[in-house]
C-alpha cells in the first residue's frame, strides 16, 4: 500500500513538471497570464497561417522578420530571426532585407535591428 500511495504522490507531481517540459514556446511566454493568446498563438498562427502552402516557411520568416524590423519590435525579432535562420534564410539574406528596410521603415528601426542581428549571429552561425 505504502508503495501505491508513493507512486501515486509521484505521479503528482511529475504530471506538471512534464507538460511544462512539452510547453510550448508561446505557453512557456504567456500561458500563466494569457491561455488562450498562448492557445491562439499555437493553434492559429502557427497551426494555420504558418502552414499554409502558399509561402514556404523559409519565405514566411522572410516576411515576419520584415515586418518586425519595420514595426521596430526587437523583442519579438529575435526570436523570429533565430527561427529565419532554422527555416534556411542565410545570414546574407538578412543583412540585405535589413539593408533594404533601413530606406524604407526608417534608419532608426535598422539600427535597433542590428543590435539583434549581431546577437542572433552569435548564438545561430
Amino acid at each position: 500500500m505504502k508503495l501505491l500511495t508513493t507512486a501515486v504522490m509521484a505521479a503528482a507531481l511529475l504530471t506538471p513538471l512534464m507538460a511544462a517540459a512539452q510547453a510550448t514556446r508561446a505557453q512557456q511566454l504567456m500561458g500563466d497570464v494569457a491561455p488562450k493568446l498562448a492557445q491562439l498563438t499555437d493553434d492559429v498562427l502557427f497551426g494555420d497561417v504558418w502552414a499554409r502552402p502558399g509561402l514556404s516557411r523559409r519565405d514566411r520568416s522572410l516576411v515576419t522578420v520584415s515586418a518586425l524590423i519595420a514595426l521596430n519590435r526587437p523583442d519579438q525579432l529575435r526570436s523570429h530571426m533565430a527561427l529565419a535562420r532554422d527555416n534556411g534564410v542565410t545570414q546574407e539574406e538578412l543583412v540585405e532585407a535589413l539593408t533594404q528596410l533601413a530606406f524604407y521603415t526608417g534608419w532608426p528601426n535598422a539600427v535597433t535591428a542590428v543590435g539583434v542581428v549581431r546577437d542572433v549571429f552569435a548564438t545561430r552561425p
